[in-house]
């Protein structure tokens, strides 16, 4: 496993949509070696989610870690492959979100609360999550990196952007 670098705003690798990973190569050890590297990053930079073009790697692969916020639960980071989201209901929230490849500032993103993907697993079997509130931001933030959607994109004002140490000293709730 290795420590990969993180592409930074401005690269184009962030902007482009990724390719489709054929369901055949999930299991090889290209994807699985990938994956692996994904989780090895997103922990080393203490993230919560990685997606591929993040790492430039043009694919439609995510890693997260679907419950940073939930105190007591320990479980691995899973790895998402071709995910199609689909929002559940018309309920939309608003809270803060960074990026690793956007370090060390904050804004207030509009999300739906709650989501539905549908998947490839990394041993390669179709997966259905339904998730809500911070990982379903989590879900769709990654998603967005799949087509080369920053979260600043999604912002609705620019009012709430911050630098991470006036977040952490005067924002954060």
């Amino acid at each position: 496993m290795a420590i990969l670098k993180v592409a930074r705003m401005g690269h184009p690798v962030l902007r482009g949509k990724s390719r489709a990973v054929d369901r055949r190569d999930i299991k090889g050890p290209v994807v699985q070696r990938l994956i692996d590297d994904l989780i090895e990053t997103m922990t080393e930079y203490q993230g919560v989610g990685l997606a591929a073009p993040q790492v430039h790697e043009g694919l439609r692969i995510l890693v997260a870690s679907l419950d940073a916020g939930d105190e007591g639960r320990t479980s691995e980071p899973v790895a998402i492959i071709n995910p199609e989201l689909s929002a559940v209901g018309s309920e939309l929230v608003e809270d803060w979100e960074g990026c690793l490849s956007i370090p060390d500032i904050r804004g207030r993103v509009p999300r739906a609360r709650e989501v539905v993907v549908r998947a490839f697993d990394r041993h390669g079997e179709r997966v259905d999550l339904r998730a809500q509130d911070y990982a379903a931001r989590i879900i769709q933030h990654e998603t967005d990196h799949l087509d080369g959607i920053l979260f600043l994109d999604r912002m609705r004002s620019f009012e709430s952007l911050t630098f991470l140490d006036e977040y952490a000293r005067y924002l954060k709730v």
